[in-house]
Order: structure tokens, then sequence, then C-alpha cells
């Protein structure tokens, strides 16, 4: 009886430790799991993070492009605009003043002529 009783608590004991095992396995596997699930989150946040700032970035360069063109093609436009009208306006008071001088019947100076005919007044002197 005595064995009996030994075998059946040794059993028992067994039964126990393994059960114990196997919980502490699981429970092992389970917070691997939880953990690797974290970590691919985690992952995944980051990725979607850096994209974000590199698109904002790559977008920000773009707009920064196209504003400093915009800006270098309005100054040029600028710039060549009133380079043509001062030369129109040189060019119209010189034959103005050449023209003028004749009506009054003054004879203009010989380099105010010369580069008056040149300008295509079309008179000789």
């Amino acid at each position: 009886m005595m064995m009996m009783i030994t075998v059946i608590v040794v059993v028992v004991a067994v039964v126990v430790v393994v059960v114990v095992v196997v919980v502490v396995v699981v429970v092992v596997v389970v917070a691997l799991v939880i953990v690797e699930v974290l970590v691919v989150v985690v992952e995944a946040v980051v990725v979607a993070v850096v994209v974000v700032v590199v698109v904002a970035l790559v977008v920000l360069v773009v707009v920064v492009e196209a504003v400093v063109v915009a800006v270098v093609v309005v100054v040029v436009v600028v710039v060549v605009v009133v380079i043509l009208v001062v030369v129109v306006a040189l060019i119209v008071y010189l034959l103005v003043v050449v023209t003028t001088s004749r009506a009054f019947g003054k004879k203009p100076s010989p380099e105010l002529e010369q580069c008056c005919n040149s300008l295509g007044d079309g008179r000789e002197t």
C-alpha cells in the first residue's frame, strides 16, 4: 500500500512538473509572438514616418526650386524690359533732338547727326 501511494505521488508530481513546463513554454512563446508583433508594428511606424519626412522634404525642395526659378525668370524679364525701354527712349530722344534742331533751323552737332543717321533717320549729312 505504501508503494502504491508513493507511485501515485510520483506520477502526480511528474504530471504537475510537465504541466508547469508546458505552461511556461506557452507563456514564453506567446510573449515572443507579442514582442515580434510589436517590433513589426514599430518598424512599420518608423518606415511610415521616414517616408512621410522624405516626401515632405522632396516636395519642399521642388517648391523652393520652382520659386527660385520663377523669381529668376521674373528678374530676367524685368531687366530685359528695362534695358529695351531705356534703349528705345534713348533712340527716340536722339531722333527728337535732331528733328527739333532741324525744325528750328539749327544744325545738330556732327556726332549727334552721325548717330541719328546710323539709327535710320534717312537724311544725309
